[in-house]
């Protein structure tokens, strides 16, 4: 048995027999994540109480950014030699690095693992490029609507006005903007990538296939998909136009109760409601021709580069972070959605669903949630669709026009990092 698998054998007898730690001696392992406010507090909480259990190890997480600068500081840090152990990497872009031999191949790891039987299906479904785990899952979400119950009433809007087509989201938002836009209070946030990329699916599109690889952002339901989010900066004005050259401040503003409606991830459900408390009204994410939602967040992968002692010890840390206890801490105090079946049977979960039901909808909403494609060229992509964005929401260049263009690049692009 070679030396990797000797030390998987060891890691699953010890879980089996209930081992809190492997480490023969001090053992630190530098975690690069993208966590702040609540959830980086949960975040500090669930390292606290790993490294209590086990003394031997001790985890360095650094707060790195969000998920595109740890791409980007991630890619800068390779060729130095100064990457981290651990890393939180998104769904759709930890492939890039799997296929490059960054990541550290997490299946036999896995597979000794009792965890793996305790993941739910999506959960662990996210997990595997080219039939291989690279990361376990840590925080998952799928984009949801938030409405902001005081501007509704105040604009005349019911509490359950329809929210479930493009034509319905547009008229409330125009609603909005007709009644209490001179307060400056904007009908909608202009939607972020991520809830982009829900808007497409449930007009019955995708922005590349998750099955056969094939690129569809020009397909005919991607473009009017664009078309209508475009419009609703450049030619209805019921979104600001900073937020699509900032994504974060139609989510700031809707937190500070200047937007009426907002598409965003199940992360942002408890500063949301901090901010608006029994204001707060959580809905699924619409459904125009159908009813889809993409699921998102991360995992946690390991760096092929980092120390054979260093990787037992992070996986131990992975592992954990995926348990029931910590999950629901994780999921109490985000909003991100359970990924482990028993979560919800912890304490601290069953309160949370009793007492919050907006936090249930992203649960409810997995029926019609599924993953996204993950190959190398996606990182590309996402890097790239901003641009394309930006000019089209701003009225710059032609929907049609820009998506031909952007899926032409995307095919090459595709065809380049797959050779």
């Amino acid at each position: 048995m070679d030396r990797k698998l000797t030390r998987v054998a060891g890691m699953g007898l010890a879980a089996l027999l209930g081992s809190t730690s492997l480490a023969a001696a001090e053992v630190t392992v530098e975690f690069w994540h993208s966590f702040g406010g609540s959830s980086g507090d949960a975040l500090a909480e669930i390292i606290a109480n790993f490294e209590e259990a086990n003394p031997g190890i001790t985890i360095e997480a650094e707060h790195v950014g969000n998920y595109n600068d740890i791409v980007a500081r991630l890619q800068a840090a390779i060729p130095a030699g100064r990457g981290p152990d651990a890393v939180i990497m998104e769904v759709t872009r930890y492939g890039l690095f799997a296929d490059r031999g960054v990541l550290m191949d997490l299946t036999d790891y896995l597979e000794a693992d009792p965890l793996k039987d305790e993941l739910f299906d999506f959960a662990r479904e996210v997990g595997v490029y080219e039939g291989k785990n690279y990361i376990v899952p840590f925080n998952s979400s799928t984009p949801v609507t938030y409405v902001n119950k005081d501007i509704f009433e105040r604009a005349g809007l019911p509490e359950d006005t329809p929210l479930t087509t493009y034509d319905e989201i547009l008229a409330a938002a125009q609603k909005i903007q007709g009644a209490l836009g001179d307060e400056g209070i904007y009908g909608i946030a202009a939607p972020g990538q991520f809830a982009r990329w829900g808007l497409i699916m449930d007009n019955d599109s995708d922005l590349i296939d998750s099955v056969s690889g094939e690129v569809l952002i020009d397909a005919p339901n991607t473009v009017e998909a664009y078309e209508w989010m475009a419009s609703l900066v450049h030619e209805h004005g019921v979104a600001s136009a900073d937020n699509v050259t900032d994504e974060k401040t139609g989510r700031d503003a809707f937190f500070a109760g200047k937007v009426g409606i907002m598409l965003n991830s199940t992360g942002n459900y408890r500063q949301s409601k901090a901010s608006l408390g029994d204001d707060l009204i959580v809905r699924p994410l619409p459904c125009n021709k159908v009813c889809a939602a993409p699921i998102g967040g991360a995992g946690i992968g390991i760096l092929s580069t980092a120390d054979a002692e260093v990787q037992d010890a992070a996986y131990e840390f992975i592992s954990f972070a995926a348990s029931a206890e910590s999950n629901a801490i994780w999921f109490a105090g985000t909003g991100y959605m359970p990924i482990n079946r028993n979560t919800a049977d912890q304490p601290l979960a069953a309160e949370t669903l009793e007492n919050e039901p907006g936090i249930r909808v992203s649960i409810e909403q997995l029926d019609v949630a599924r993953g996204r494609p993950r190959p190398p060229v996606v990182t590309w992509m996402r890097a790239t669709e901003y641009d394309m964005w930006q000019a089209m929401a701003l009225g710059q260049r032609d929907v049609e026009d820009t998506l031909a263009d952007f899926a032409k690049r995307t095919r090459v692009e595709a065809g380049r990092v797959g050779q």
